[in-house]
């Protein structure tokens, strides 16, 4: 395989996200999620076991009325619903509904469909030492759901 130049980096690497995240899409609008974009699977990811709008939007790094219309989203989708808290009934906390648990698991599914297509192509060893390289550089101090500047 021929060396790639450095200054390739940033678009191997958006050529190789885009393609995993286009597979993945076409595989969860087979499975009955067609409308899924990558941010709503970030955001699942970042509601985890549930929180608010406004935790929402820090674990996020947007605004609270970016992260409000995100869960708005996500709840016009069926993917959460909003519980009011016990504790400070003007709260309400976002929780993964069952049908955003199975995109969810879907989603996973087919990352790792994915990356084993890629494991056939280059090899374990190539794969692994990707992944290892990328967990090692690759924050650049954000967090891993940090869509501030999504597009």
């Amino acid at each position: 395989m021929e060396s790639a130049d450095d200054v390739m980096t940033p678009f191997l690497l958006m050529r190789a996200f885009r393609g995993l995240i286009d597979s993945v899409h076409r595989h969860l609008a087979e499975e009955g999620y067609p409308d899924v974009r990558a941010h709503h699977g970030f955001a699942l990811q970042a509601i985890a076991d549930g929180c608010t709008s406004v935790e929402l939007g820090a674990r996020l790094n947007v605004t609270k009325q970016a992260a409000t219309k995100t869960a708005r989203g996500l709840e016009a989708m069926g993917l959460v619903r909003r519980e009011q808290n016990e504790s400070d009934r003007r709260e309400r906390t976002l929780i993964v509904t069952p049908h955003g648990r199975r995109l969810l698991a879907l989603s996973a599914t087919a990352f790792r469909r994915e990356v084993a297509g890629w494991r056939a192509l280059v090899g374990d060893p190539a794969v692994d030492a990707t992944l290892r390289t990328l967990a090692a550089v690759g924050t650049g101090g954000r967090g891993d759901t940090d869509l501030s500047d999504w597009g």
